[in-house]
């Protein structure tokens, strides 16, 4: 990590924590202890070899550790207690983010691996009811290898398939890939989306009157932009 040359504590702390990537590999691990694979998942644009030096040094630093997982195979990364402290900041910048930095979607930033691991990662399971179910998202826009995405609910957990798994789908959700970032940042209210036909959505009634609980809207999706040119979406 490169130094600032300081003793300032505002200094030492961003040597550790503006280092590149590393607000988004804490982010991730504020949520749930991962594998390094599920990490990779979130920084899709960093190579396996900085990810494991990032985490190397994070582990250094006290910030983040190793542990077995319960079948002995691989590890899981988690935050210590130092590192969790990183939590309200992570908060606070993506609350500064939402109300500063938001505008339309650039080219580089329309990321279908991020969208699908961050609705696997967010969702929740249990909106449908107990029973294992699968909803079915298709992005419009995207080629045939890339249109179609099933998410199995089961047992307290989401499960993203790229291909079907052949279980019972209870909605079927259809939107452009751009459209359904959009949908997932709040920048395009679910309502919204769904009267304009930029999201289509088919399935019984009680399934699509429980889609929004699914979607699990983060709390950052409700502060408002205070930019004085919004995204025009």
């Amino acid at each position: 990590m490169r130094s600032y040359g300081q003793f300032c504590p505002v200094a030492k702390a961003a040597e550790v924590f503006c280092e590149r990537w590393t607000p988004l590999i804490v982010r991730d691990l504020a949520v749930r202890p991962m594998r390094f694979s599920e990490l990779q998942r979130g920084v899709p644009l960093m190579s396996p070899t900085l990810l494991t030096k990032r985490l190397r040094q994070l582990e250094a630093e006290g910030i983040v550790e190793r542990k077995r997982t319960d079948s002995g195979r691989g590890w899981l990364y988690q935050l210590t207690s130092s590192g969790h402290e990183f939590a309200p900041i992570i908060g606070q910048l993506g609350t500064w983010g939402q109300r500063w930095s938001r505008r339309a979607l650039a080219e580089g930033e329309v990321d279908l691996g991020l969208l699908v691991w961050a609705l696997e990662r967010g969702v929740s399971p249990d909106a449908f009811g107990p029973r294992r179910n699968v909803v079915r998202l298709e992005l419009t826009d995207q080629p045939a290898h890339k249109k179609f995405w099933w998410y199995v609910n089961q047992d307290g957990r989401t499960e993203m398939c790229v291909e079907n798994p052949g279980f019972e789908i209870v909605l079927y959700l259809a939107a452009s890939l751009p459209d359904m970032i959009y949908i997932w940042r709040g920048d395009l209210s679910l309502s919204r989306a769904i009267d304009s036909g930029r999201l289509e959505v088919d399935g019984a009634t009680r399934y699509r009157r429980a889609l929004k609980a699914w979607l699990n809207p983060h709390p950052l999706t409700t502060v408002k932009s205070q930019r004085v040119q919004a995204p025009a979406v």
